[in-house]
């Protein structure tokens, strides 16, 4: 068995993986409410303590918790914790960009597409919106555009007679009060943005690409887009699992 692990912004999410390389428990954790106590809590549920797991793979970009966490196997379980960046991974992907500034779940998300065969835009909801283009073995980039949730919250806060919404699809563009203006910008404008980034990175490249959404809102815009696309919400946990093989 292994462990792998994904550190967001948002989110943390910890899964076991057995030898079929088959998710059999997770869990997910608000990472602003990560402290000793929570994560012996939550890690208590995965039930480890007496099961043999010969690896701990984890993707972050918070290194601090990255650290904390990595420790906290090290002391409880005596399980030896590795970082995605900190592996050879040319071995499985070739990066066309400059390494160190790439986000790690990216790097997860483009292993576990690669096929040496098709060329992929991955898209992420995640605090930010991300754009990653994979061309058969190489990763070439991508675009970061901000975060649904981060967007809303932000003029939530700043606009004093915002209120708080529960962003949804709307069906007509204009909206009749605050709330159902609000879910029409939003909507319509991230999906306005979504087609035409996709549009413009196949302009730019001359390719088809076949497209992956994963993240918090990919669910409400999967039927919205226009291209074609494939909903994929454990990508970037596939990618670990994928990567852990360059563990020895």
């Amino acid at each position: 068995m292994i462990i792998v692990g994904d550190i967001g912004n948002t989110e943390t999410k910890i899964c076991l993986v057995n030898s079929k390389n088959k998710i059999i428990k997770r869990i997910n954790i608000s990472t602003k409410k990560i402290n000793p106590s929570t994560l012996k809590k939550a890690i208590s549920t995965l039930n480890i303590r007496n099961k043999i797991i010969k690896k701990c793979l984890i993707c972050s970009v918070v290194p601090k918790l990255y650290n904390e966490i990595k420790s906290f196997f090290n002391k409880v379980y005596k399980i030896k914790c590795y970082e995605l960046k900190k592996l050879k991974l040319n071995r499985l992907i070739n990066i066309k960009v400059n390494y160190k500034q790439i986000g790690s779940d990216r790097l997860a998300n483009a292993i576990s597409a690669i096929n040496n065969k098709d060329n992929f835009i991955i898209l992420d909801f995640g605090t930010a919106t991300t754009f990653d283009v994979l061309i058969k073995n190489t990763y070439h980039g991508g675009v970061i555009a901000p975060g649904v949730k981060l967007s809303l919250s932000t003029l939530i806060d700043k606009a004093t007679q915002i209120p708080s919404v529960n962003l949804k699809k709307t069906k007509k563009i204009i909206g009749l009060n605050t709330t159902s203006a609000v879910r029409a910008g939003f909507f319509w404008g991230y999906e306005g943005l979504i087609d035409n980034i996709i549009n413009l990175i196949k302009k730019e490249t001359k390719m088809s690409f076949k497209i992956i959404i994963t993240g918090g809102f990919s669910n409400l815009f999967k039927n919205s887009i226009k291209t074609k696309v494939k909903l994929n919400k454990d990508i970037t946990i596939n990618g670990l699992i994928k990567a852990s093989v360059l563990i020895k």
